[in-house]
């Protein structure tokens, strides 16, 4: 069984029910979830040995975070204790044209002031295969940043594959502050994972006329700027997901890849939403367990696509499908059909 290993925090996500507005709501639906925890979640699905590195208190709170992880399958061996908050994000649904907002109560958590001694690289990744982290973990903090960097050099040293979904989040840091600190990380990244507001907020390249907002696509643009990553940063591959916003409901969902020689456009799906949250992750986890399992990074790339389309349509952070499921999808069965 092969071994990944994830950085980042794991927050207490409050979300409004059934589509109400902040305001509105009475009470919140209670999950966890965070980037890189989502990933972690969909490769312990996947039947890998999974491993999240955070920080979180020695509290109940705390303690609910490592059950939760727990109960889908991922390995807590390396979790510091301390600290004296887990992160809280409040979500409110949106539906139709109204959007979806997020409300970020994540200072000083527990990860976000953790100390690189908190943690034993060497033991980390003795025998790991594959390393991944995102652009949020880095902006909780100073500190977060030079842990990153710290994992990232330990990861390379140990010879392990690592990956990036560049994540950009505005209610964390500015585009200079961003563009700092991950061109820095990229001298460490094998696989670079992210869509078009990313590579533009954390890395400075802009894709074509691509309009972010309506989602329309220009994929010319992308091919440019993929060669141009790979000629700065040497990735081995550049991935983006697609995402065009027909509504908050409704959207158009695909990839596009570079390896360097070929650009790649996958299968486009329509989708309905029941949660976009982790939509991203998911694509991102299940283009890690194509490369893992030596696919072809066409074949990656619609193995992630594929998955996280599914993930749109489960409540929740993490994706709970099966490879069966994502493989039944790719044959090309998206009737929705009751199975008896």
């Amino acid at each position: 069984m092969k071994k990944v290993v994830t950085l980042g925090e794991i927050m207490l996500r409050l979300s409004t029910p059934r589509y109400e507005r902040f305001v509105q709501a009475d009470s919140f639906d209670v999950v966890y979830g965070g980037g890189e925890a989502n990933v972690a979640v969909s490769l312990a699905n996947y039947g890998y040995d999974a491993y999240f590195i955070t920080k979180l208190p020695k509290n109940e709170i705390g303690q609910a975070a490592i059950n939760h992880l727990r109960r889908y399958g991922v390995n807590d061996d390396y979790i510091a204790r301390g600290g004296d908050r887990v992160g809280i994000y409040y979500l409110e649904s949106g539906a139709s044209m109204r959007p979806s907002k997020v409300i970020y109560d994540r200072a000083h958590s527990a990860i976000a002031e953790a100390d690189v001694s908190d943690f034993d690289f060497d033991e980390i990744f003795k025998d790991a295969d594959w390393f991944h982290f995102s652009g949020i973990t880095p902006a909780l903090s100073d500190k977060a940043a030079i842990l990153t960097e710290e994992v990232l050099r330990a990861a390379k040293k140990h010879g392990v594959t690592t990956s990036v979904d560049l994540n950009y989040r505005k209610k964390l840091w500015t585009p200079d502050e961003a563009q700092k600190i991950m061109t820095n990380l990229m001298q460490y990244v094998d696989v670079c994972i992210g869509n078009e507001e990313d590579a533009h907020l954390t890395l400075g390249f802009k894709p074509g006329e691509t309009n972010v907002t309506s989602g329309e696509l220009e994929l010319a643009g992308y091919e440019s700027i993929f060669k141009q990553m790979i000629d700065r940063f040497g990735f081995k591959y550049v991935m983006s997901s697609l995402r065009e916003s027909y509504s908050a409901s409704d959207n158009g969902w695909s990839a596009c890849a570079w390896d360097g020689n070929e650009f790649y456009h996958s299968r486009k799906y329509d989708i309905r939403i029941v949660d976009r949250v982790g939509g991203g992750d998911s694509f991102a986890s299940g283009v890690i367990y194509g490369l893992l399992e030596d696919k072809n990074f066409k074949d990656a790339l619609e193995f992630g696509v594929a998955a996280s389309a599914l993930k749109h349509t489960i409540h929740g952070d993490f994706n709970m499908v099966t490879i069966p499921e994502v493989e039944n999808l790719l044959k090309g069965d998206a009737s929705g059909r009751v199975q008896r």
